[in-house]
This record gives C-alpha cells, structure tokens and sequence, in this order.
C-alpha cells in the first residue's frame, strides 16, 4: 500500500523550478525541449544543485540557448570543470524553434524556463513557456484571488 508522501512512478523528478515565473507572467503555452549538458553538470543537477529563477531563453539564428541558468561545479568532479552560468542548448525541433522565435518576436512575449526535471528514462527535460508579462494590478488581482479562495476553503474545512 502506497503512502501519501510517495510519488507514483511514471511521474517525472522536479529537480528545479521558476516559482516566480508564474507569478510574474501570464503563460500562453509551455514547451518542453532537451537539454544539451556536459556529464558533471548532470551529476551536479541529480545532487539538488542549480536555479533556473534568473534564466531566460533566446534564439539565436536556428537554435536555442538559455542563458542565466546556473548549475554549480560538481564537487567530486575533475579540476577541468565548466562555467556555472555558460549557455547551453537547447534541444527542439526546427519547426518549434522557428515558432517559438517568431512568437518571441512579437511585442511583450518572452521564452520563460518553468523547470527542469528528470524523466522516467532518465533524460534531463526542461520546460519552456511563452509568456506575457503581468502589470502590478494583475499580480494583485491574483493575489486577491488566491486569498479568497484560501478563505473560502478555511471557511468550509471549519463547517
């Protein structure tokens, strides 16, 4: 019998997330793509290590690249290590990539990096959004938002 703190099997490992990206973007649409790292950088993200919060994504002629991200030196590594913060490729199809470029083109909508996981194979995924950019009111709306919900649900756990 399966705990409540056990995850099921099938589903993929967060290993880092953007909280922030939600809260300051509206997302129209998430994209998830390869990642194209070096064998320390995996083994340095497997430990719990990285952000992702000050990230972003741009097209570079036909490919991807984001930059900001940052995985640090894997501590058993050898001493020829790679950059915390260096671009890395990102790993689409060029259909998507050209979409997503032509997209990212258009006033106010920017390529946000959601999180990065481990799949059921064991690949390295990174989620990737186009988003808009939320106002001040808008971010207060949704707080407004979540906090009647939050009351409304204290409200009925109590009856």
């Amino acid at each position: 019998m399966a705990t409540v703190t056990e995850k099921p099997a099938n589903q993929p490992r967060d290993l880092l997330r953007n909280r922030r990206a939600r809260h300051s973007y509206h997302i129209i649409e998430a994209v998830e793509a390869g990642l194209e790292l070096k064998g320390s950088e995996v083994k340095s993200l497997r430990d719990g290590g990285g952000s992702i919060v000050e990230a972003w994504v741009v097209p570079l002629g036909t490919q991807m690249f984001i930059r900001g991200m940052t995985i640090p030196p894997y501590s058993k590594a050898s001493a020829w290590t790679e950059p915390s913060t260096r671009d890395r490729k990102l790993l689409l199809h060029r259909r998507e990539i050209d979409r997503l470029a032509g997209a990212v083109s258009q006033k106010g909508l920017a390529l946000i990096p959601l999180r990065v996981y481990l799949t059921e194979k064991g690949l390295i995924k990174i989620e990737i959004a186009l988003g808009k950019g939320k106002d001040t009111r808008d971010k207060r709306a949704d707080i407004k938002e979540r906090d009647t919900r939050r009351e409304l649900a204290r409200e009925f756990k109590v009856r």
